[in-house]
């Protein structure tokens, strides 16, 4: 993997952006369909947002939540 690491270390910020994009698009192919629930939450949740874009959690905040030790 550090030979990966590696080769992409040598590529411009254009040449990242462009494997970005080719990985995230082989991503999508493998992934399932939403259901229509799922599409209707999703909705939902970005209306919410819409209307009140400041009544967020900052990932920071949310990551920390999800590793504190309990």
């Amino acid at each position: 993997m550090s030979d990966l690491r590696n080769q992409i270390e040598t590529l411009s910020v254009a040449e990242k952006v462009d494997l970005l994009d080719a990985v995230w698009e082989s991503l999508e192919a493998g992934m399932a369909p939403l259901t229509d629930e799922q599409r209707s939450e999703l909705d939902r949740r970005l209306e919410k947002y819409k209307r009140n874009p400041s009544d967020v959690i900052p990932w920071e905040q949310v990551k920390s939540r999800l590793f504190r030790k309990q």
